[in-house]
């Protein structure tokens, strides 16, 4: 029974598949928020040309 415990992979698939997410997780907000800055700085180069 104890051998049968440390064979088993399933808890060790499961952190795996969360250490991924959680990485591709902080990649998305990190790209979201380069391009929220760069939007925000062509809105307000667009509004002073307006202006």
């Amino acid at each position: 029974m104890i051998m049968k415990f440390f064979r088993d992979e399933r808890g060790a698939t499961a952190i795996e598949y969360a250490l991924i997410a959680s990485l591709i997780g902080l990649v998305i907000i990190g790209a979201v928020g380069a391009v929220g800055d760069s939007l925000t700085s062509t809105f307000n180069d667009a509004a002073a040309g307006l202006g």
